[in-house]
């Protein structure tokens, strides 16, 4: 079965991969003993927590139309595997390696890669009636 997503689900979808990337910096700032690169990744998970307001504000601009569900969904399982589809992908639980900035900059790129790769591909999945071009 072909599932296709509305814009307001990507872009709920969106906002909590930046709250995980949030979490993703913050957790390696607090592994980090020299100030320059505590800062550095505090100023990262500042960039997310922006990216989380911003497709929060997008959100709020979306049409009736883009909002449109395209499933029947009474319990609202939809939303439970959206979230579960983005805490799995990009900024996902897993161990970081924090033995290094190297390490830990190496998993950042990783991560930014895979969100760009991820949005592009979920962009893919909503129709042009429910909001593709947003």
């Amino acid at each position: 079965m072909a599932y296709d997503f509305n814009a307001d689900e990507i872009y709920e979808m969106a906002q909590q991969i930046e709250r995980n990337g949030a979490a993703f910096y913050h957790q390696a700032a607090a592994s980090v003993d020299e100030a320059s690169g505590k800062e550095l990744l505090l100023n990262f998970a500042e960039m997310e927590d922006a990216h989380e307001k911003m497709f929060a504000e997008l959100r709020k601009e979306l049409s009736e139309q883009d909002k449109a569900t395209t499933t029947f969904d009474p319990e609202g399982e939809a939303a439970l595997y959206l979230r579960a589809l983005a805490d799995t992908r990009v900024f996902f639980e897993k161990e970081i390696d924090t033995s290094s900035m190297k390490e830990i900059l190496k998993a950042a790129i990783m991560a930014e890669k895979d969100s760009i790769v991820f949005y592009l591909g979920m962009k893919e999945m909503v129709p042009d009636d429910l909001g593709k071009a947003k």
